[in-house]
């Protein structure tokens, strides 16, 4: 059983890496992270994408949860799912943006296909509004 989470360069997507992390600990179980952005990402992109993932490596250390990354293609709703079939895992994350009342009746496509095809159950996180928003 496993965790399963995409690693994105945004709050949200650092959100749900930091909730992923979170329940891979809580569950002592393998958090997969799939990597998406990487073949086309800036070398600075790619430095803070290493950051987050050792930040969330020495997190999990002696905790019994382990991290396994895979790389993705650029269909993310797709890697996820896969990822989670693969794995038999427990749990997808995923980060959603806030949205303007009017968005909220339209959940953005990656999240709606991942919920619809999902083989477990998905927890959708958000980032902390920041001060004064």
């Amino acid at each position: 059983m496993s965790v399963v989470v995409a690693h994105l360069s945004t709050p949200e997507g650092r959100e749900a890496l930091d909730s992923a992390a979170t329940e891979a600990v809580r569950r002592g179980t393998e958090l997969v992270v799939v990597v998406t952005e990487a073949s086309s990402a800036t070398p600075e992109l790619v430095a803070a994408h290493e950051d987050d993932l050792r930040r969330v490596e020495e997190r999990l250390a002696g905790t019994g949860a382990t991290l396994r990354r895979e790389q993705g293609t650029s269909d993310l709703a797709d890697d996820l799912v896969s990822a989670a079939e693969r794995a038999a895992a427990e749990l997808i994350v995923i980060g959603l943006r806030r949205r303007s009342p009017v968005g909220k009746l339209i959940l953005g496509s990656n999240a709606q296909r991942i919920l619809l095809d999902a083989p477990c159950p998905v927890l959708a996180v958000k980032p902390e509004r920041a001060a004064g928003a």
